[in-house]
């Protein structure tokens, strides 16, 4: 990644961009929206199969070179045009060099017809950086998957099923990998028989490597000056789900597109909200009055990138995740409901400062970067021990705000003052009930309620683990109130939010009480004499008696490996019994699918990244249940997967 950059650009007479990179042209000088229609939107006959998607269908196109999002933006504009009202456009787009936003508001704005749409891809063209990163737009109508990076990087990690493919790489002999045969081949294994292919080349050896991937390939006339184009129809075999079967797609496909979800913290909103803007009817099922009354509920939460150099699961998924976040949090009052005063992670020791510049170099600059001592004490406002890492694009937010905005969509039904005791499955449908009662039932049901999913059998199996995290509410001082940025050591502190600051947040394995303790108040005065000794007296400090302090205590949910658990669930029993020759060989794949629990989907164990995990993960979790493009990498997904651990018992012969 340390490669990454955006596209460096030149600016011709017309106020056309030129890559400088690639010396070519984003588009054709004659007329740009001319070439798209002609080319991709004609090319791959997209006004008909449009017009004849059926109510609540899907159309995914595929692209290389996402450029200057032209294609993208026509693509959209021509299906609100043409797709039934209730139908949805994913639209998936690798591209190494990514325009700035200011590029691409400067290259789009030749375009006055698209202007509204350009307006909205702008507004949330934030936090654009290496890996997988989703758009939702058009109230969740239209999805734009941008996987940033080299196309045989991203592309063998894409799970996906491509309907029509945009080939529209800089020129063949400018800009060789984006034509080669092992691309095609990544093409034909994400197509199916009938998948179309338009580009505005006609090579000999374009055409030749496409049809020895399987596409029957044809020259029709191009565009301008281009005599020629191609058109293409994949005509191979289907390429069958190369996954291991307990990662595989479930076949679940219910009758009625309703759903249940069980708790309406961070990770419940979310997976509410992304199944309710494919058109789900869901039920949120909340024990308390309303949302986010417990570990969502803190009045300030960070957006805190724990990365690691060597491009972990975890740290791939926190990437994508964290822009996700971060283009929601767009749609929120900033100053009230969050604040992008950045995040500045200090350097409190040596061993910290050597991962922390590995960090530096492996990640581009407008992600984070190494600030000395003095830098960031005038960034901050306030003296510090030591400089540290900044991330500008991070901050802070309400996360109860963020709840009520994913909750908010009028497909869901929030059910307050309703706790689920018990969920069984008859005649088709789950059903929650307390006692006697019947709480809600649907084909499908997400347990979103961190470790409080360990109460139903279906979910006992998996390894959880309960933190319990205290933070405390300090009143802000005219001398504290200028801090610029949130503070991170062991510990954390934020800018003031309704004059007052958070601090945090202790961590206890042991107690299950939820009651705020003087002890773990004095605790976390010690994390802020760590972070800035300085910012304690603006404080005073001193004079604050820890027992007199206001705070909360809520519980976080991790795992073993600190991933995420979302996806689908199986039968626990019967998996062992299934994949019990992994035991002897762990290299023996039985072909045999996973006894899932059909419709039974579980979206929990965030930690302490919830901001940045939960909302990407409630996409991953309607992907899974709609048989959409995954949001992020395969790999990603088979990390987070709730499988991995009956897999790893099976194959150690012990607990994972």
């Amino acid at each position: 990644m340390s490669d990454f950059h955006h596209a460096q650009l030149d600016w011709d007479e017309l106020g056309q961009p030129l890559s400088r990179e690639f010396d070519d042209v984003y588009f054709s000088p004659t007329s740009g929206i001319d070439e798209t229609h002609h080319v991709f939107i004609n090319g791959n006959d997209l006004t008909r199969r449009f017009g004849e998607l059926p109510a609540g269908g899907r159309f995914c196109i595929g692209e290389t070179g996402f450029g200057t999002g032209l294609n993208f933006l026509c693509a959209w504009q021509l299906f609100v045009q043409h797709a039934p009202a209730d139908a949805r456009l994913h639209f998936v787009s690798v591209e190494k060099f990514p325009l700035s936003r200011d590029d691409i508001q400067r290259a789009l704005a030749l375009w006055p017809q698209l202007a509204p749409l350009t307006a909205e891809l702008i507004g949330q063209y934030v936090a654009v950086h290496p890996g997988f990163q989703r758009f939702s737009l058009d109230n969740g109508r239209v999805v734009l998957t941008l996987l940033v990076g080299d196309a045989m990087d991203c592309l063998p990690e894409l799970d996906a099923r491509i309907d029509a493919w945009f080939l529209d790489g800089f020129a063949p002999a400018k800009n060789p990998e984006m034509w080669s045969p092992t691309l095609f081949a990544q093409l034909a294994r994400l197509s199916a028989p009938g998948t179309t292919l338009a580009t505005f080349t006609s090579a000999g050896f374009v055409r030749r490597a496409l049809k020895e991937a399987g596409f029957a390939i044809k020259r029709t006339p191009g565009f301008g000056k281009k005599w020629e184009m191609s058109q293409g129809r994949f005509e191979g075999q289907a390429c069958l789900d190369a996954s291991k079967p307990w990662f595989a797609r479930p076949r679940f496909v219910p009758e009625r597109r309703e759903a249940l979800v069980i708790g309406a913290g961070l990770a419940g909103c979310a997976s509410a909200a992304s199944l309710a803007a494919r058109g789900w009817q869901v039920t949120l099922l909340e024990r308390h009055d309303a949302p986010a009354r417990e570990a969502s509920g803190n009045p300030q939460g960070v957006l805190y990138l724990k990365l690691s150099a060597h491009g972990t699961p975890l740290s791939r998924l926190i990437l994508s995740g964290f822009g996700h976040t971060r283009r929601l949090l767009q749609r929120l009052e900033q100053g009230r409901d969050w604040q992008a005063c950045g995040v500045l992670q200090l350097a409190f020791d040596d061993k910290e400062a050597q991962r922390q510049a590995k960090l530096a170099e492996a990640f581009p600059a407008d992600l984070l970067h190494r600030l000395d001592r003095s830098e960031a004490e005038a960034l901050s406002g306030v003296a510090l021990p030591a400089g540290g890492l900044f991330y500008p694009d991070a901050g802070w937010v309400h996360p109860p705000a963020l709840c009520q905005l994913l909750a908010g969509h009028p497909n869901i039904h929030l059910a307050s003052h309703a706790e689920a005791l018990e969920l069984f499955r008859e005649e088709g449908r789950w059903h929650a009930r307390a006692g006697d009662v019947t709480l809600a039932s649907a084909p499908v049901v997400v347990l979103a309620g961190a470790a409080e999913v360990l109460r139903f059998p279906q979910a006992a199996e998996l390894a959880l683990k309960r933190i319990r995290g205290q933070i405390s509410c300090l009143p802000a001082t005219a001398e504290s109130a200028g801090l610029g940025t949130v503070l991170c050591a062991e510990g954390y502190v934020a800018p003031p939010r309704d004059g007052e600051h958070t601090l945090g947040a202790s961590f206890d394995f042991h107690s299950t009480d939820v009651t705020p303790t003087a002890a773990e108040h004095a605790g976390n005065l010690e994390l802020l004499e760590e972070i800035s000794p300085d910012l304690g007296r603006r404080l005073r400090v001193a004079d604050l008696e820890p027992a007199r302090l206001e705070g909360r205590a809520a519980f976080r949910c991790t795992t073993p490996d600190y991933l995420p658990i979302v996806g689908p669930l199986a039968d626990a029993e019967a998996f062992a019994e299934t994949y019990a020759v992994l035991a002897k060989d762990a290299r023996q794949v039985p072909d045999v699918a996973a006894p899932w629990l059909d419709g039974l989907y579980v979206n929990s164990a965030h930690g302490s990244r919830g901001l940045i995990t939960a909302p990407l993960s409630g996409e991953l979790l309607a992907a899974w249940l709609d048989d959409e493009p995954l949001p992020v990498p395969r790999a990603v997904a088979e990390a987070c997967h709730p499988n991995r651990f009956a897999l790893r018992r099976l194959i150690r012969g012990r607990s994972a």
